[in-house]
């Protein structure tokens, strides 16, 4: 009975063929490391002269031909003297390195790819496992070429890294080529660059995009429709400043276990007063509610804040508008007794469940419980029973909820356990895109308290959330969600009038004022239409073929028999000819879609 080939095996064994496939092709090579990760497989290698995008294609070749010769993985045990002489041998001085961080006493492996036929067979430090010959690689690619530093740290040399995959069908390898070019018609670095939604520039830095005036737009109707949710469910708008004295932050312990992840202002060492920009608004929000006696009557207390922050990322991590710098956060805290806890969950919950329905992303979302991690403590507040009451307490209502929901250890706030809701983006990596939080710690951190029924003192517990998350993150994913396609309560622009020759260029002016001027509001649209003119001197084929470029939800086209009958010809975006309609019908259409739909997800004629 043949072995079940583990995708796995079959990835990292890809990578063994891509090392022995550049080896043979650039024989002065050293070897990193070569592991399989969740969408394929990468090998790190330390050329002598630079290898581009255009040589994977002879390593390729390569490949391929080791595949095609049917070599064995064979596995060999040495000991520890052995396997230091071999790669000594071999100069290979990164294998050398992570030799000596190999446990004494624990085994140590070589595996050989090779056979008779091949007079110099390939042999690598690993501990396995793989697959037994390679034709069982029944297709791969090789995909990019990047940088990375040696084991991941930044003071060591820059090696070169060359990703690839691998699958056990070639049908795989097609539907993998067919989701890149998905990938790429929906990536929201290019889509939001074509159609004018946000830029870059290296002289303003790294993670700090420019929004244009239609990702503002975008963002603004996001930021109002939240802020009236909000509102609605009892929250009360605050605004903090922008940084603060780090004093702060020491007594709520983020400066303790989140200083490098700061922008700060100022040197300690040389008695400067020091000052941070603001990368989270919960202790501002602690200091706003002391500001008063509070009775227990007067519970749960619910703060919200559309709140720009401030975080020293990384320059890798960063990405398009996904993981930045400086973004504006959703932001919100609530203030409970502890009686009110589960309530004040389930509130949040369907808060952030209601908003993602709005736009559209409900159905692309996981729920994940994170909590502390007991072998690190460390890293967290050590009160080992409050975090295994938190952690029930957020259990017992994501079960409530009917939530499906996994667990993860170590992926806690220092402060206390949360729900991350989670997404992917186009290119397969998870990010968090809201959190609901149970904080146990900052309300006796900063001596906060209610009064009781019976005139004592007690302690409030502290739910932090942010309703939609990071405005700037969740475009990102809206771009990506509707290939830059949005419904039309969220499009910058939503309808575009041109005539179809100068003549019309009144008539243009006169509906243009009229649509732009009608009040919409309470139709999931702020006041008049958003919409354009276009009177330029062009053929009108190749305006709409402009505009539809952009993605305008409406094209409306009007003619000598539009003026003539008070009316206007419309046309979608997917080209769907409505016929022609009064303004009134044209924006009763509109208004109906909204209301009837209640969704705000496209449909073949893109009416919401």
């Amino acid at each position: 009975m043949s072995k079940i080939i583990n995708d796995e095996e079959l990835k990292h064994s890809a990578s063994h063929v891509l090392a022995m496939a550049v080896k043979n092709i650039y024989p002065t090579v050293k070897l990193g490391i070569g592991p399989a990760i969740e969408d394929g497989f990468y090998y790190d290698f330390d050329f002598v002269s630079p290898v581009k995008n255009e040589d994977l294609e002879k390593i390729e070749q390569e490949m391929a031909r080791l595949i095609k010769a049917n070599l064995k993985f064979e596995q060999i045990e040495k000991t520890r003297a052995e396997a230091k002489k071999l790669l000594q041998k071999q100069n290979e001085p990164y294998k050398i390195e992570l030799l000596k961080d190999i446990p004494s006493g624990e085994k140590i492996t070589f595996f050989k790819l090779g056979n008779d036929n091949i007079p110099n067979p390939f042999t690598d430090l690993c501990a396995g496992p793989h697959i037994t010959y390679t034709p069982k690689i029944k297709a791969f690619k090789l995909t990019k070429i990047t940088g990375a530093y040696w084991r991941g740290k930044s003071e060591n040399k820059m090696l070169t890294r060359i990703y690839g995959v691998a699958f056990r069908t070639k049908d795989e390898l097609v539907q993998y080529e067919l989701l890149q070019e998905e990938i790429k018609r929906r990536d929201h670095n290019k889509i939001g660059r074509e159609l004018e939604i946000f830029a870059s520039d290296p002289i303003i830095g790294q993670g700090l995009p420019l929004l244009l005036p239609n990702g503002t737009k975008i963002i603004k109707t996001l930021q109002r429709f939240v802020e009236d949710e909000e509102e609605k469910r009892g929250y009360m708008q605050v605004m903090s400043p922008d940084f603060t004295k780090s004093d702060l932050f020491k007594i709520s312990g983020h400066w303790q276990h989140y200083k490098d992840g700061m922008f700060v202002i100022g040197n300690e060492l040389l008695d400067e007063e020091v000052f941070a920009l603001k990368p989270m608004t919960c202790p501002f929000h602690a200091t706003m509610y002391k500001q008063n006696i509070r009775s227990y009557r007067d519970l749960p207390i619910r703060y919200s804040e559309t709140a720009k922050q401030y975080r020293n990322e990384n320059s890798g991590e960063m990405h398009g508008l996904v993981r930045v710098r400086q973004y504006t956060l959703s932001d919100g805290h609530v203030f409970c007794r502890p009686d009110q806890v589960q309530q004040v969950f389930d509130e949040c919950l369907e808060l952030c469940d209601f908003l993602l329905k709005k736009i559209g992303l409900h159905e692309k979302v996981t729920y994940r419980l994170s909590k502390w991690d007991i072998k690190n403590k460390d890293k967290y507040i050590d009160n080992p029973i409050a975090w295994e009451d938190s952690q029930e307490q957020i259990r017992k209502v994501l079960t409530r909820n009917k939530m499906k929901f996994y667990e993860a250890d170590g992926e806690a706030a220092f402060y206390g356990p949360k729900i991350d809701i989670q997404i992917r983006n186009v290119h397969g990596k998870e990010d968090t895109l809201m959190t609901v939080q149970l904080d146990f710690a900052l309300a006796e951190r900063y001596d906060l308290s209610f009064i009781d029924e019976n005139g004592q003192k007690q302690r409030p517990f502290i739910v932090h959330r942010g309703s939609l998350g990071a405005y700037e993150r969740v475009l990102a994913f809206l771009i990506e969600h509707y290939a830059g396609a949005f419904p039309t309560w969220l499009s910058p622009v939503q309808a575009v009038i041109m005539g179809i020759t100068n003549k019309q260029d009144d008539y243009v002016n006169k509906v243009f004022t009229e649509l732009k001027s009608t009040y919409l509001n309470g139709h999931g649209f702020q006041n008049g239409l958003r919409i354009e003119r276009d009177i330029r001197p062009e053929k009108v084929g190749f305006k709409i073929r402009e505009h539809t470029k952009r993605k305008i939800p409406y094209l409306i086209i009007v003619g000598e028999k539009e003026q003539e009958s008070n009316t206007i010809a419309i046309r979608t975006r997917e080209g769907t000819d409505l016929g022609s309609m009064s303004v009134k019908e044209f924006i009763e259409t509109i208004i109906k879609s909204q209301v009837h739909k209640n969704s705000l997800t496209t449909d073949k004629e893109n009416l919401i």
